[in-house]
């Protein structure tokens, strides 16, 4: 019983849809009407600027980090890990926002930040410079998850293994429209990083 309060606990959490919320509070706009028409970070940032995308990616990495330390809360021998899937699960399909959320990277590194800290520094760090490299939120993702479940191998933690491939999955193929931008050569990219002053 407590287990499935904590995942239904953890899902609802997920499903908080901070990007439209804050873009209708704030900015009386719904950012789902504008660029990819998603809910998450990413869009935030294209949409309604520094300040409102940093608002969002904290309360997306927030919501992943509740949604996994609720085992800490409920005493609960229960793998972070797992409950945390429930936020993730949330953000992508929110109950508060008609099951169309974001793609999940921010509130999936809010888990991993809550089950292993240090590994989540690492793989920001990932992260980080593949997008000063690559200049697109979207590759940079996929890219990083791919780089990270390979990483979990040499830390034996095969819990975080099997999520982590799961997710690399689930996230990619949510995904599946920046594929074909960047196959086309079209996909957004940020305004910094490796010979963004030479274009």
């Amino acid at each position: 019983m407590t287990t499935i309060l904590m995942f239904v606990l953890s899902y609802l959490l997920g499903s908080i849809p901070s990007g439209v919320w804050i873009g209708k509070k704030f900015y009386n706009t719904d950012i789902r009407e504008y660029g990819s028409g998603n809910t998450g970070t990413t869009n935030t940032f294209r949409v309604l600027g520094v300040k409102a995308g940093i608002a969002v990616l904290a309360a997306d990495v927030l919501k992943g980090t509740l949604g996994a330390s609720l085992p800490y809360f409920f005493n609960s021998d229960l793998n972070p890990m797992v409950v945390g899937l429930g936020a993730i699960l949330g953000h992508t399909y929110p109950l508060f926002a008609h099951f169309k959320g974001g793609k999940a990277v921010a509130t999936s590194a809010g888990v991993l930040l809550a089950y292993n800290p240090p590994f989540f520094i690492y793989c920001i760090l990932v992260f980080g410079v593949l997008l000063y490299f690559t200049r697109m939120v979207s590759l940079s993702s996929m890219t990083a998850l791919v780089l990270i479940t390979i990483s979990t191998l040499f830390i034996q933690d095969w819990v975080l293994t099997i999520i982590a491939f799961i997710l690399t999955i689930f996230i990619t193929y949510r995904h599946r429209d920046n594929i074909t931008r960047i196959k086309n050569g079209t996909e957004s990219k940020v305004p910094f990083g490796f010979r963004y002053k030479k274009e």
